[in-house]
């Protein structure tokens, strides 16, 4: 390729890249995959000689952008994803360009993925000496950490090969709350971990754990004979944002021996909050957390985080040596963190880049900006007569129901009937969830562009298409 066409290429993709960002949230919150299309697309479609690099953009732009995910707009609130950081963008094209591997040899990157993690375990409340590494998303961090409990737990019993692992890992034991992420039930079954030893633990009303169901599952496997390695808590539920206090988990932990993983990828900085701090006391003395910047900082995906007290636990359960592949031991790869060997750069800039633009301050601001928000939506939701708030923690989430529903017990499908209409309109963009048995309607604030008006958008939405709903049913 000439390098003037490189350039202009260049100019053109980030002229659009602007000019995206700053009208997405004119236009619909989402729009439907057309089925031939959706066909197209997954069909392949190699051609049998190259074409130009001008393709590339009319491609995005007529076949992709118009189908976004949605998470881009402000008025979108179902999951907890977020748009792009401007930052993070500029950083993601450097990185690509340089296009270097985290996970082995030298490079500059590398060195800046420790410094990062570093920060983001000073702004969770972590200490001094915690450390890790920088993951595709929660779902791998929480992998990561539960694969580090397993080693660690292994160790102490002096049982990590041969008969004695074979013996000790068929009586291994891991414990969450009912209201845990799926990808922890995913992860312990990645480490063979059977369903039928992982234990999910009932919530109090306020949706946190309940630390004396937890003590006496943990009596009842004892006795049995079988081995509890680890407790898996929540610093943010997805469903309702409760945080389970991590001092008394860990109290416990420390009882029996075990290992205490909190699966903080949504809420995990939320200690830097004073609203919040005594919610999240205790956090300085977990063996680990999961983190997403992609989630709380608005990172480009995917940037997860798995952050470890010591460092070396990690490292001890991902090292492995090989002849063609000889690091330096003061600076070990971070191929020794983690199961990943070819590790993309762009995680660790894109990071540093949305960190150092908002600095200390703006991280504190940028949380307050969603819990503020949060507040005027469960306001609003209090002051309006056809609805009502229901339980949620403290965090930017917000359950609430339809006041009025069907009488014939079909008020779940009513609800999601309402939530799927409001999809299809694309002004604005929930989800549903489970309620004490009732399907009812969940908002999550966590996109640095939405407003109060977005909010105001969003019950009326609810509001009109419920009420065409009823209407279509009484005609």
């Amino acid at each position: 390729m000439h390098p003037k066409v490189f350039r202009d290429e260049l100019v053109r993709a980030a002229e659009w890249v602007a000019d995206y960002l700053e009208q997405l949230p004119e236009g619909p919150v989402t729009r439907p995959v057309p089925d031939a299309h959706r066909r197209l697309l997954a069909t392949g479609s190699l051609p049998e000689h190259g074409q130009g690099l001008g393709g590339l953009l009319d491609f995005v732009e007529k076949s992709i952008a118009p189908y976004p995910t949605g998470n881009g707009h402000p008025a979108f609130f179902a999951w907890i994803n977020s748009p792009p950081s401007q930052p993070g963008v500029i950083a993601e094209l450097l990185a690509c360009a340089i296009n270097a591997t985290c996970g082995m040899g030298e490079h500059a990157l590398m060195d800046l993925e420790r410094g990062v993690v570093r920060d983001l375990a000073e702004l969770a409340g972590l200490p001094e000496a915690a450390g890790g590494v920088l993951t595709s998303g929660g779902s791998m961090a929480n992998l990561l950490c539960l694969a580090t409990a397993r080693h660690w737990f292994l160790q102490r019993q002096g049982a990590t090969d041969g008969p004695a692992y074979d013996q000790a890992h068929a009586r291994l034991v891991a414990y969450h709350s009912d209201q845990a992420h799926m990808s922890v039930a995913k992860a312990a079954a990645v480490i063979g971990l059977p369903s039928w030893r992982l234990r999910a633990v009932p919530t109090t009303d306020d949706r946190c754990m309940d630390v004396a169901a937890l003590r006496a599952a943990v009596e009842r496997d004892r006795e049995a004979g079988l081995l509890p390695f680890c407790v898996v808590s929540n610093l943010g539920t997805t469903a309702s944002g409760a945080i389970d206090t991590p001092a008394p988990i860990t109290d416990l932990c420390r009882q029996y021996g075990m290992w205490h993983h909190a699966d903080g990828a949504w809420g995990g900085l939320g200690a830097v909050l004073p609203e919040l701090a005594a919610a999240y006391r205790g956090i300085a003395d977990l063996d680990s957390l999961t983190v997403d910047p992609h989630k709380a900082l608005s990172v480009p995906v995917g940037c997860g985080a798995a952050l470890v007290a010591d460092p070396e636990s990690l490292r001890a359960a991902f090292a492995f040596r090989a002849s063609y592949l000889d690091g330096d031991q003061e600076w070990p790869w971070l191929s020794d963190y983690t199961v990943e060997l070819t590790r993309p750069g762009t995680r660790a800039l894109t990071l540093w880049a949305t960190l150092r633009h908002l600095g200390r301050s703006g991280v504190t601001a940028l949380l307050s900006h969603y819990q503020d928000l949060a507040r005027y939506l469960r306001d609003r939701i209090q002051e309006h007569p056809g609805l009502d708030l229901c339980d949620s923690g403290p965090l930017p989430v917000v359950c609430f129901r339809l006041h009025t529903t069907p009488e014939d017990g079909t008020s779940s499908a009513f609800h999601a009937a309402v939530a799927s209409r409001l999809q299809q309109r694309g002004h604005a963009y929930l989800a549903t969830v489970e309620h004490r048995g009732e399907t009812i309607l969940r908002a999550c604030v966590c996109n640095h562009l939405t407003t109060t008006a977005d909010l105001d958008t969003l019950l009326h939405e609810v509001v009109t298409s419920a009420q065409h709903l009823v209407g279509t049913r009484d005609r």
